[in-house]
């Protein structure tokens, strides 16, 4: 991560290996003090509609955001929220509900577009009660080729050049939008587990 990005702070947190999951602990790099920037550990998914939560209250989150004309979703959508979740593969569910695994086709760096808040109030298990936590969710899109043809509805934004990394943590947002778009076909492949 340092050598991608030299503004990352020294406050980094180490990334350990292995896959994550809803409503667990990741890695996310968003704005610091200044012009730098942290990678810090959030909490997968944003707050959810208040018409969604249950009726004890509990607020299971939102993973993935694509409806960004939603009032709920626009407080989030300035550059001071934004956020780069680092992943080396994602899953999507086929028909038979099993994680199909995909990963850039050059072994290139990439990044979900994501939206964070920080220190968030909510129920997110009844067991433990009231939580305050960091939380981050990620843009979708409709899917490219190799995505589309196991999961058709969405597939996460995913960004690959240094330019839209910047783009997306900093310009406004009738620039930043226009990467809410899939990658190329091709730039895809389905890899194991």
């Amino acid at each position: 991560m340092r050598r991608l990005f030299s503004r990352l702070s020294d406050r980094a947190v180490n990334l350990e290996p292995g896959d994550i999951y809803p409503d667990r602990l990741a890695p996310i790099i968003r704005h610091g003090e200044g012009e730098g920037w942290d990678l810090v550990k959030a909490r997968w998914g944003m707050p959810s509609p208040p018409q969604f939560h249950s009726k004890s209250g509990r607020d299971s989150g939102v993973t993935n955001i694509r409806n960004v004309a939603s009032p709920h979703w626009r407080r989030w959508l300035g550059p001071e929220h934004r956020c780069l979740v680092p992943v080396d593969r994602f899953s999507e569910p086929g028909a038979d509900k099993r994680p199909a695994w995909f990963a850039p086709v050059d072994g290139a760096p990439m990044f979900f577009a994501g939206i964070e808040t920080r220190g968030w109030t909510s129920i997110r298990k009844i067991k433990d009660g009231e939580t305050v936590d960091d939380l981050f969710g990620f843009l979708t899109c409709a899917p490219n080729a190799e995505v589309g043809a196991i999961h058709p509805k969405a597939m996460p934004v995913i960004l690959r050049t240094p330019g839209e990394w910047e783009a997306w943590m900093y310009a406004p947002w009738e620039i930043a939008r226009t990467l809410q778009r899939p990658l190329p076909d091709g730039a895809l492949q389905q890899v194991g587990p």
